[in-house]
């Protein structure tokens, strides 16, 4: 549950259609679109500023997985971000923000490199755009691998994941074993956690919230992860519901199979763009 002390931003077309991202780590924690929510919150998620929100989209920097230096998935979801734009309309009638994320003394314990995220956000009838920057704002190189970790509302008996069909993958449930997805539309009726290799830029997930169709466009960010935890690991999640895995299904797109190497003064640039098909 909601704590009061959240710091966040909403941004609000006139439709009623809004975005509400907490600042602790740079998380969107809910996307109305046309009377439904299309993201998942877990009912048991944590909002104390320590523990990283489980749901809604959560970023992943500036590294994917378990890490011997710091924290599963990097610290970027676990810092507090800043405001660098607040939610204004633009000349189309769209509404964007941006917020972002510095190196500090607490990250540089664990990853000694200078950088700055920023994450722009910009909401459209039936559509969100994130497009996120990552710079070197220091003298030396590094390498990074970054993910933007949506976890979807659906019922996970009925929706499918469409556009992987011929792709390599990972399965990392049974023991990272490479495969090639013979699928065309990947339901979920197991635990599964695919990381999926140099995929189509668009993908879909059916089924969503509502029964309704999003389509995910991507840029710069090759790799995709499918997730759902199932019965027997969602047992073991403190900040998740037993049954919530029939409520979720994870599409994470990310450049997390071959790190990105950013010179001093380079910026790396990605997107996704979410879109709900017939929902107005």
């Amino acid at each position: 549950m909601a704590a009061s002390n959240q710091e966040t931003i909403v941004l609000k077309l006139s439709d009623g259609n809004q975005v509400e991202v907490n600042l602790f780590g740079g998380t969107v924690t809910s996307w109305k679109c046309c009377g439904d929510e299309m993201l998942f919150l877990s009912r048991q998620s944590v909002f104390d500023n320590k523990k990283a929100i489980r749901g809604g989209i959560p970023l992943v920097f500036p590294h994917f997985g378990a890490w011997s230096v710091g924290p599963q998935h990097g610290f970027a979801r676990i810092q507090m971000f800043k405001v660098a734009q607040c939610p204004l309309v633009d000349e189309e009638g769209n509404v964007r923000a941006t917020i972002y994320l510095e190196d500090n003394e607490e990250t540089r314990k664990i990853w000694d490199h200078k950088f700055r995220l920023s994450l722009t956000l910009i909401l459209k009838q039936c559509k969100l755009e994130m497009d996120l920057k990552i710079k070197n704002t220091g003298q030396s190189d590094f390498d990074f691998t970054t993910l933007i970790h949506t976890y979807f509302k659906t019922d996970v008996t009925k929706c499918c994941v469409l556009g992987l069909a011929g792709s390599c993958f990972s399965d990392k449930v049974n023991g990272g074993d490479d495969q090639v997805e013979a699928r065309d539309a990947i339901s979920i009726d197991r635990n599964i956690d695919n990381v999926y290799m140099n995929v189509p830029n668009e993908l879909s997930l059916t089924g969503a919230a509502s029964g309704r169709t999003v389509v995910i466009n991507k840029q710069n960010l090759p790799d995709t992860v499918v997730w759902n935890p199932w019965i027997e690991k969602s047992k073991s999640m403190s900040d998740f519901g037993d049954d919530e895995y029939t409520q979720m299904v994870c599409v994470e797109v990310g450049r997390v199979v071959s790190p990105c190497r950013l010179g001093s003064g380079q910026t790396f640039d990605a997107s996704q763009t979410l879109q709900v098909k017939n929902c107005c």
